[in-house]
């Protein structure tokens, strides 16, 4: 399984998410334990699932 490190301003604020999604300008992600954060005023910018990085900007 591929789990993706969530890298907003440079900097890793969530780890082993599995499960993301968008409304509005709020990204929902989901790790492994099945804990959730909302990054608000957000939108994804990339997705590289080689490097396993999930990278959000500020909306």
């Amino acid at each position: 399984m591929c789990e993706f490190n969530v890298i907003l301003n440079g900097k890793t604020v969530f780890n082993d998410v599995i499960y993301a999604k968008v409304e509005t300008n709020t990204v929902t992600v989901k790790n492994v334990l099945g804990e959730t954060k909302q990054f608000r005023n957000c939108k994804i910018t990339e997705i590289d699932v080689n490097a396993t990085r999930l990278t959000l900007t500020s909306a």
